[in-house]
């Protein structure tokens, strides 16, 4: 199966479509009016489509097994089609496409089998999606006229003791993100230039500056210190979301110090140091993150 460690609960949902042709209107007179003999056709299709759903990680080897917090059936009658819908939700980490086409294809395949007695002209056709929501792409924001920058803080990378990958690793983030020509820099874990680093991107109208390093515990950590005596509109809730999604993964994520918010109308972020502090944080929080941006604006919720 693929690898959904990395991913974020979420909102998904999905409806799927499966059409039911019979050959006579004798057939759905005695669907609609329950008189066919192996019982309430509706009924018992849509029961059979709710196993299916629940079942769908059994049946489809790559499929996940996740929990299913909501399915519906639909019919409606066309002439001599029935056309059926299912839809599904979840709050998990990957969609239910499969599992509402998988439950629908059901509903469909128990009608067949229902009315086969009674009408040897059926047919099942049209099965489809209908409609996906939720994941990140579902609220995705692009960064369109966005600048960003990328402060690595750091002792030794400073003093070319070492080599820089974190703030690499951003850069190439966001550069998925379609932010472009990315400023970087680099300053010692010392407050004065840390502050002086962040006030000359906010004066060049930076939209968003990412540090990385500095959030720890020890004594030379001071990056939360530093920025947060900058911020005029601190965001709680950013790295309260980065903590408990890298807290799902690691047992240390607990210790991070990181704090964000607005200096002006500069976003500031604070992450760890470490490479994969900085891609669990950055996977936790884009690209919805960017929607702190149309929000500012006064642009509505999507």
């Amino acid at each position: 199966m693929v690898d959904i460690t990395h991913k974020s609960n979420t909102l998904r949902q999905a409806i799927a479509q499966a059409v039911v042709k019979v050959s006579k209107q004798e057939t759905i007179d005695a669907i609609v009016n329950k008189t066919v003999p192996k019982g309430d056709v509706f009924e018992m299709a849509k029961t059979a489509g709710l196993f299916a759903v629940k079942r769908t990680s059994d049946m489809i080897p790559d499929c996940h097994p996740l929990p299913i917090e909501f399915t519906a059936v639909r019919y409606e009658i066309k002439k001599l089609e029935v056309y059926i819908e299912m839809e599904v939700k979840t709050i998990y980490k990957t969609g239910v496409e499969v599992e509402a086409m998988h439950g629908v294809s059901v509903v469909a395949l128990t009608m067949y089998d229902m009315l086969k007695p009674i009408d040897k002209g059926i047919e099942i056709s049209t099965i489809k999606l209908l409609e996906k929501k939720g994941g990140k792409s579902w609220h995705k924001t692009e960064a369109h006229n966005l600048k960003a920058a990328v402060l690595v803080i750091s002792d030794s990378v400073s003093a070319n003791k070492s080599v820089d990958k974190s703030g690499k690793l951003i850069v190439e983030k966001l550069k998925q993100q379609l932010f472009d020509n990315t400023a970087y820099g680099i300053v010692p874990d010392e407050i004065e230039a840390i502050q002086n680093k962040v006030k000359q991107f906010c004066k060049e109208g930076i939209d968003l500056i990412i540090t990385t390093g500095g959030t720890g515990l020890s004594p030379r950590d001071v990056t939360p210190e530093a920025v947060g005596e900058l911020l005029n509109k601190e965001i709680p809730g950013i790295m309260e979301t980065s903590r408990a999604y890298g807290q799902a993964r690691t047992p240390y994520a607990m210790l991070s110090r990181g704090v964000a918010g607005f200096k002006g109308n500069t976003l500031i972020l604070t992450l760890p140091g470490s490479t994969n502090g900085v891609r669990e944080s950055l996977d936790s929080l884009l690209p919805q993150l960017l929607h702190v941006f149309k929000v500012k604006e006064g642009k509505k919720h999507d």
